[in-house]
């Protein structure tokens, strides 16, 4: 059976994680009420946090999905999936266009040599403008810098909502079957000879935590295979290894995992066994192997210090109110958190460095419901020296408001040393959008 390795990229709200359901429930993978987003914090914000793996099946193909967040402050879940794929598929709103995170993660596949599939997707809406929104995302592929390869890419008219998608807005379609069709032609096989005849080698992209498996790592396999009870090296970047048995193996199948005995070369698997694996490192059948690139993540924008409630109020809520169960935690989340830092030094506090104000709010969610009590302090910037250049990280916002409005919108954001990139007229020049 051949393997395709896709990922699914967009801007926040463009139908990600609705594309991969309909695709799973299409293909017979899931059935009823079931989503990728199943942590709770995604279903009552209505977005995705963690990236996550799936696959299913069509014309005797496996196709392995990794659907992934749309918000920026999750990007390090987007940059180390990529590595692992050999195709995109860069979903854009057909009214909204591309957008901040559209250029951030289009940028990062276009950097990696991946060919995109563009996928205009929500065609369901009366404010469509699929043609205009085409030439958006031409010019956004040329700003970035794309070769000629790149810019041939196929396009696919879609509304995930209704689980349908065209090769051309005036025709017809029952299902998602072209979109399907589309990645089977323009993704090429995971797999060939020369590569399974190799010895093993794999990369972890991302890590889980299982209460009686322990610490697992989710590896894309790039040679050879990788078998139940092998013997294997696990490589850093610096050349160091370690030796280390697989004890359980598991290959995905919708949304469960089911344990198999052997794997073999272009398949995602979740791998047990390598306690201190961490993502990036190459696992290896020798200990000679040459190791594979390494996976870099953008470093973190702002810091806050989390420390010991001692308010007069302490240990009403929470059950966990040490500074030694708050580390505990902590060293638990780096495990599998790898946009986050932390630095241990200070005895009386704990500095967290993350993506953004977003990501590190996940975190203090995530403590508050499993019972731990703290407090923090307010929110710093990052800033970081260059060459004797202090440097600091930036955002970049698009405001689409009535034409009446613009002058307002500049006047606030100038005041917080905003800078005008570019400013449209849409919707028959009754609404501005406004690049900061």
């Amino acid at each position: 059976m051949e393997i395709r390795n896709i990922a699914i990229i967009a801007h926040v709200d463009h139908g990600k994680t609705t594309l991969t359901d309909t695709l799973m429930r299409q293909t017979g993978m899931i059935s009823g009420n079931e989503s990728m987003d199943s942590n709770s914090i995604e279903q009552e914000r209505g977005i995705t946090i963690y990236s996550k793996n799936t696959s299913i099946f069509y014309r005797h193909t496996k196709i392995n999905i990794v659907d992934t967040p749309g918000h920026a402050d999750f990007s390090s879940e987007v940059e180390r999936v990529l590595r692992s794929v050999d195709c995109v598929l860069l979903l854009v709103d057909v009214q909204d266009g591309p957008m901040p995170q559209t250029r951030f993660v289009l940028r990062k596949s276009l950097e990696l040599g991946l060919k995109p599939i563009v996928v205009i997707n929500k065609m369901d809406k009366p404010t469509a403008r699929p043609k205009e929104v085409l030439e958006m995302i031409y010019e956004l592929f040329l700003n970035l810098g794309a070769d000629d390869e790149q810019l041939d890419f196929a396009v696919v008219y879609a509304s995930s909502k209704q689980g349908i998608a065209k090769l051309d807005p005036a025709d017809d379609s029952e299902n998602l079957d072209p979109l399907l069709d589309i990645i089977l032609e323009k993704v090429k096989p995971a797999s060939n000879k020369k590569a399974a005849a190799r010895s093993l080698a794999a990369q972890p992209f991302n890590l889980a935590y299982d209460n009686f498996l322990g610490r697992c790592a989710i590896c894309r396999i790039y040679e050879g295979k990788i078998k139940t009870g092998q013997q294997v090296f696990v490589h850093n970047i610096y050349g160091e290894s370690r030796q280390h048995k697989i004890t359980k193996l598991f290959t995905f199948h919708g949304l469960e995992k089911k344990e198999v005995n052997e794997a073999v070369v272009g398949d995602i698997v979740m791998v047990a066994g390598l306690p201190d694996i961490y993502i990036g490192e190459t696992i290896s059948e020798n200990a000679d192997q040459p190791l594979l690139p390494g996976i870099k993540i953008d470093e973190p924008t702002i810091s806050l210090n989390f420390l010991v409630n001692n308010s007069p109020l302490a240990g009403r809520e929470g059950k966990f109110v040490t500074i030694r169960q708050l580390k505990e935690r902590l060293k638990k989340e780096l495990e599998v958190n790898v946009g986050l830092r932390i630095d241990f030094s200070n005895k009386a506090f704990y500095k967290v460095f993350g993506r953004g104000e977003l990501h590190v709010a996940v975190l203090l969610e995530n403590l508050r419901r499993e019972g731990y009590e703290l407090q923090i302090s307010q929110p710093q910037v990052v800033i970081k020296e260059q060459n004797g250049v202090k440097l600091e990280p930036f955002e970049e916002v698009i405001i689409d408001v009535p034409e009446n409005m613009v002058g307002v919108v500049i006047g606030k954001l100038s005041k917080r040393q905003g800078r005008i990139v570019s400013i449209k007229n849409q919707h028959k020049e009754t609404r501005n959008q406004t690049d900061f």
